[in-house]
């Protein structure tokens, strides 16, 4: 029995081969086989988009234009020559930002002219300032102890020792400038001496 021309392949070589088997037996009928073979394939894919957990950006530093601040006695503070003011610096933005550590800060009259301003750190040394995000309408809060009445050395020892501060000048980490008026204004001795503590989420 010739074989047809040409390769078979799947269920059709089966089927030729059952029959050349019942064919070399002798046998008068030929008994065809059709055996069918399932090929089964396996696909995977991936969703679109992207994968792993999402991660959300870090808020941006304060810069001046976010902020609204003031500078205003802390009541019952005054003693032993000194008084206490409070920095109060709040987030007028619709977004989050941060502000951190020492403020930079400078003195100012009533006609917006710089005073001397010499800020120190009430506790040297401390542990690293804390990161203080704030949403909008929120606040931190530093404050500041000085002398208001007692000169310093080269000041006026009569009257005033210096100049009365009418606002405090505040450059945030995030750039520019904004000015925090100071309520009530006040003279700051030995050159505007002001010893801060760092910003802090609570008052």
């Amino acid at each position: 029995m010739a074989l047809p021309q040409g390769r078979l392949t799947g269920a059709a070589a089966l089927a030729a081969a059952a029959a050349v088997l019942a064919a070399g037996c002798g046998g008068a009928t030929t008994v065809t086989q059709t055996v069918t073979v399932t090929n089964t394939r396996t696909v995977t894919t991936s969703a679109g988009g992207q994968t792993g957990t999402g991660t959300t950006s870090a808020a941006p530093a304060c810069a001046a234009g976010d902020l609204d601040g003031a500078f205003s006695v802390v009541a019952g503070s005054a003693g032993a020559g000194q008084i206490s003011y409070e920095l109060r610096l709040t987030n007028a933005s619709q977004a989050v930002c941060f502000v951190s550590g020492l403020p930079d800060v400078r003195l100012l009259d009533a006609a917006g002219n710089a005073l001397p301003t010499n800020v120190s750190a009430a506790r040297p040394g401390e542990a690293t300032a804390a990161r203080i995000e704030l949403a909008p309408g929120e606040s931190a809060y530093a404050q500041a102890r000085f002398s208001p009445d007692v000169p310093g050395p080269g000041e006026q020892q009569t009257g005033a020792c210096e100049p009365k501060a009418a606002g405090l000048r505040v450059s945030p980490d995030g750039g520019g400038t904004l000015v925090a008026p100071v309520r009530p204004s006040t003279p700051v001795c030995e050159r505007g001496a002001l010893s801060f503590e760092l910003l802090s989420s609570t008052p």
